[in-house]
């Protein structure tokens, strides 16, 4: 039974994903998968993604994965990244798509007309690159991070949680987005822990120690 598996389901950074969690913590049992029973048998699963939602979500119902990736959302420790946070969603704009539905809410695009700042200087779309993130509320994968660590987003899309509840981080492009959520045994993030340095390698780490309670 593998201590981690990360879901390949056909979309990009899943080796990253693995490599990273292989730096901190050589000793446990982790692997990239398509296969739907050693999924099943994992103690952890990681949903990573960079893509296209449309595709991602066709990618996850071709391969058949969707149901056991659903199984997983209910009774593990479950980590999604990038477009692993956005699936987990109701819907995305992108498409638009209809997602898991595992947590109320949506994904929205970021909108042109807040793009400026007050320097009148205007961002891109999408969002590359290091911002500080705010921690709403405690919970065992922030442990040994501090409030304000900066993380590695790409991303052109967030979520939106009818639940402000499962909302634990928050970043700013320039308003303010949710970046982290958290309900039960499932952690979701919009930034990448594997190309975020110290603070992200310190919460892959936790979420390897993490017994699933928040």
């Amino acid at each position: 039974m593998p201590d981690v598996a990360v879901v390949d389901y056909g979309m990009g950074n899943l080796r990253s994903v693995a490599k990273a969690l292989v730096h901190v913590a050589p000793g446990a049992s982790i692997v990239v998968t398509d296969d739907a029973r050693t999924i099943r048998d994992a103690a952890r699963v990681v949903l990573p993604g960079q893509s296209a939602m449309p595709d991602a979500m066709a990618h996850l119902e071709s391969t058949g994965l969707r149901g056991v990736v659903e199984e997983c959302l209910r009774d593990r420790p479950f980590l999604g990244v990038c477009l692993g946070l956005q699936m987990l969603f109701a819907t995305s704009e992108e498409g638009p798509t209809t997602c898991l539905g595992a947590l109320p809410g949506n994904v929205r695009k970021f909108s042109d007309e807040h793009m400026i700042l007050a320097s009148g200087e205007r961002l891109k779309v999408p969002h590359m690159g290091w911002s500080p993130v705010t921690q709403a509320r405690a919970h065992p994968l922030w442990a040994g991070i501090d409030d304000g660590a900066r993380f590695y987003f790409a991303h052109s899309y967030y979520p939106v949680a009818d639940d402000i509840g499962i909302v634990v981080g928050t970043a700013a492009y320039p308003v303010p987005f949710t970046c982290a959520i958290a309900r039960a045994n499932i952690f979701a993030v919009q930034f990448h822990p594997e190309k975020s340095q110290r603070a992200g390698l310190r919460l892959l780490a936790n979420f390897i120690a993490w017994d699933g309670n928040g």
